[in-house]
């Protein structure tokens, strides 16, 4: 979304390398809460371990994915407060403070399904495309889906320009469409947001969809953003990127 914090089901989905050793940045992990009825609103968490501070942390993104804008009271932020304070407890408090909003919307009811995922350790991976099927089914009912991002240069603004001599924005398309050739923006940055931290690069991280109770679906592209991290070190964040699909 065109302006969300990137500090962009209860299975767990990807931990990324965040019990590295120190200095070699702090990629975060995600897990997909889940879905509204309807699809209007979705939820993930990304959580994993500051580097420098060691601090564990935990947030949790509720996105109204109509307007793709957060949900007021989100997103919601735990941090622990000293080093090796165990990463549980700030996955706990942060789910502890989001669940008036999980409840409200019934969003562990729907966890969606990760189509596709494209995590950072896969070295065979395409970082700026994904392709998948929307849902698992015989071969001859798959409809397929894919996008593509593609990074754009921006002047850098605020403390980034002491760090960075450009910063990186991105548009994303969708190139296919139930099998059939597309060109439909996604997302397309005139901007960054200072909420991405001096961002250095982009990957397609995934999709997660879910077929709401109309009949159309909801599909969501996760975007993992890379920024300038703790001494140099490269930091990922996640963005989602949601978009519905009419039947």
């Amino acid at each position: 979304m065109k302006s969300r914090a990137a500090v962009p089901g209860l299975l767990l989905l990807a931990v990324a390398s965040f019990a590295a050793p120190a200095l070699a940045g702090d990629y975060a992990a995600f897990e997909p809460i889940g879905f509204s009825a309807d699809g209007n609103v979705f939820a993930f968490e990304e959580y994993g371990i500051q580097d420098g501070s060691g601090f564990p942390y935990s947030t949790i993104y509720v996105v109204d994915t109509r307007n793709d804008a957060f949900l007021p009271g989100a997103p919601i932020r735990a941090v622990g407060g000293e080093d090796g304070s165990p990463l549980s407890k700030a996955r706990h408090e942060s789910r502890r403070r989001a669940a008036p909003l999980i409840e409200a919307y019934r969003l562990a009811d729907a966890p969606g399904l990760l189509a596709a995922y494209n995590p950072i350790t896969e070295a065979n991976a395409k970082p700026q495309s994904l392709t998948y099927d929307a849902f698992a089914a015989a071969e001859a009912f798959r409809e397929t889906y894919s996008v593509a991002l593609e990074e754009k240069s921006f002047e850098p603004e605020g403390i980034c320009k002491d760090f960075l001599k450009e910063v990186k924005g991105f548009r994303l398309s969708m190139t296919m469409k139930a099998g059939k050739a597309a060109s439909e923006v996604l997302q397309d940055d005139s901007r960054v947001p200072e909420s991405r931290r001096c961002p250095t690069g982009y990957q397609v991280g995934g999709a997660v969809t879910h077929r709401n109770d109309d009949g159309s679906e909801t599909h969501v592209i996760m975007v993992l953003v890379k920024s300038l991290g703790f001494e140099g070190t490269t930091d990922g964040r996640w963005i989602a990127i949601p978009t519905r699909i009419a039947q």
